[in-house]
């Protein structure tokens, strides 16, 4: 056969993805059979039943279908119906044609005047490209700053998988840091000097920093000295920085607060350092991971380096048109006075208060269980627990027999990366209410039997 495992490229065969690993497999298996399973695994809504936001999908469907507008328009709020035709004008074709690579125009412009609002800073709608969800920026991103085999990147352990396995792929190089999991997961400037001084002790040029703010998978949210303070190593050892702020909106814990790094950026006047910042439909409260709708901004990228990312973005030819159009609703939802506000505000609200419920049922259930820790659950959509685990026995171990024996499929901390001499395991919080208090129950029976 022309084609065999053997033959493959070594970039694929190593990396990994552990969201949707093993584990998930075999769950997937066991559901085929009849077990009832809950899939705690990964950040999906809407599959563990979050309603779509009606605001977005009835968007969606006059764009989509455009004789509405005419046909069904009593069905439909007035905001609604011209913010639809604003949106089919501005996409000149509708949203079966492309657009132009970087994203219909009239939607980077409602990105710059989110950011601008958020933030209080001057945003160019040039220097924002629309993606098929957070992933693909992070992933041109990182094919910017990965020029050889010799580069590397600063990534938090924990961190989400998609950032070890791009690298792979790029065969670049892992720069690991670690969170401090004894201070709710903030960062530390020394962990991360002895990050970067291990990194170029072993030849690596390193070229960048990814942080993930709020945190996944440890549910952090770092606080506005923690992310200055990153701008200034950033800033003292010419690194780019990747900031992930899919999940701004989702803040739980009393007193904490989204800064973005875009704003400490400007307010520190860093214009010497390259900022790469994502967002994404598929969190938040929208929750519209199907419809693969994102952004990412650039901030001191120069001139002749954004056109390369131009380059990268036109070779995809542009992201889908209703991920773009999702991304709209995102940024520019309905304005108090419209018709649709405050039917959107009531969904908006009842879902962010269903999570800020969750995020404390799920820490402090965990924390009740015998051998098992949690930090509280700050923000985004996840729980890290730590677990003890009997002589001889792996991570991967206890999440696959959990599987087995409760039907709860989370994920194993070694995909994600941990201390030494530690096992976690992710959970998110997203199943119903109800459903996650069986879960943390479920566990605790589980946990008892397994020690």
């Amino acid at each position: 056969m022309a084609i065999q495992l053997k033959n493959l490229g070594k970039a694929v065969l190593d990396a990994q993805y552990a969201v949707r690993g093993p584990i998930v497999a075999r769950a997937q298996e066991l559901e085929r059979e009849g077990k009832e399973i809950v899939f705690c695994n990964i950040g999906n809504p809407q599959s563990l039943k979050q309603k779509p936001i009606t605001y977005l999908r009835q968007i969606l469907a006059l764009c989509e279908y455009p004789q509405l507008l005419d046909d069904g328009a009593s069905l439909f709020p007035r905001d609604v119906r011209e913010t639809a035709k604003a949106l089919l004008t501005g996409s000149k074709h509708g949203l079966g044609a492309y657009s132009e690579s970087k994203g219909i125009r009239i939607v980077r412009e409602a990105v710059a005047a989110f950011i601008q609002d958020r933030d209080g800073i001057d945003t160019d709608p040039d220097e924002i490209f629309l993606t098929d969800g957070a992933s693909k920026g992070a992933q041109s991103a990182l094919q910017i700053l990965v020029a050889g085999p010799q580069d590397g990147v600063m990534i938090p352990i924990p961190q989400y998988p998609l950032y070890s396995a791009t690298l792979t792929l790029l065969k670049g190089r892992q720069v690991p840091y670690y969170l401090d999991e004894d201070n709710d997961w903030q960062l530390s400037r020394k962990m991360l000097q002895d990050a970067l001084d291990k990194a170029k002790s072993e030849g690596t040029n390193v070229r960048g920093i990814v942080v993930i703010n709020p945190g996944n998978p440890t549910g952090s949210v770092l606080d506005k000295q923690n992310v200055a303070m990153i701008v200034d190593f950033a800033r003292e050892n010419d690194l780019a920085i990747i900031a992930d702020e899919v999940y701004q909106e989702n803040i739980y814990a009393q007193g904490a607060e989204f800064v973005s790094f875009a704003r400490v950026l400007s307010e520190k006047n860093a214009d010497d350092v390259s900022l790469f910042s994502l967002h994404s439909c598929s969190k938040g409260f929208l929750g519209e991971c199907g419809h693969r709708g994102g952004y990412f901004e650039i901030r001191n990228v120069p001139e002749d380096v954004a056109a390369q990312i131009l380059k990268l973005q036109s070779i995809n030819l542009c992201s889908n048109l209703p991920g773009q159009i999702a991304t709209y609703c995102m940024v520019r939802p309905p304005r108090r006075g419209e018709e649709s506000y405050d039917l959107y505000v009531k969904e908006r609200d009842a879902i962010l208060s269903a999570l800020r419920e969750r995020a404390g049922i799920i820490a402090e259930g965990l924390n009740k269980i015998p051998g098992i820790t949690c930090n509280t659950v700050a923000g985004a959509m996840y729980a890290f627990p730590m677990i003890t685990l009997p002589p001889g026995k792996t991570d991967s171990d206890y999440c696959m027999a959990l599987l087995e024996e409760t039907g709860v499929c989370v994920v194993p901390g070694s995909g994600f990366g941990q201390r030494p001499d530690t096992a976690h395991f992710r959970t998110t919080l997203l199943p119903p209410t109800e459903k996650l208090r069986e879960v943390v129950e479920a566990i605790g029976r589980f946990q008892a039997s397994y020690r």
